[in-house]
């Protein structure tokens, strides 16, 4: 079951491999393509999220007495804030999925 997602394909009768698109050395199945952009992912929604909650900050704070401009800032936010609650939520989750079932090797970034 382990070769589910394998990159290389034997044929049988057919003398050689075929070889996916990944390269052979870091990637070597799907598994690992994903293990190794989960970092990247959760380091870009970090950065998406201070973008965000400073563009609702700023909004904020140079609304001069605009309702309309002062809710839009408290919006964003509000909207940031839940953000971050989300991606913090999804981090611990897959933590907690990969240590009881026992995939803490495979699964740590």
């Amino acid at each position: 079951m382990d070769n589910l997602l394998t990159q290389i394909i034997v044929i049988p009768g057919v003398t050689g491999t075929i070889q996916g698109p990944l390269p052979s050395g870091r990637f070597t199945n799907l598994a690992s393509l994903v293990n190794n952009a989960m970092p990247i992912l959760m380091a870009l929604a970090g950065i998406a999220l201070l973008l965000y909650l400073i563009w609702g900050g700023f909004d904020f704070l140079t609304s001069m007495g605009d309702p309309k401009k002062a809710e839009a800032g408290k919006t964003k936010i509000t909207q940031a804030i839940i953000g971050f609650f989300i991606i913090f939520a999804a981090y611990w989750i897959t933590q907690l999925v990969a240590f009881l079932f026992g995939l803490q090797g495979r699964a740590g970034f």
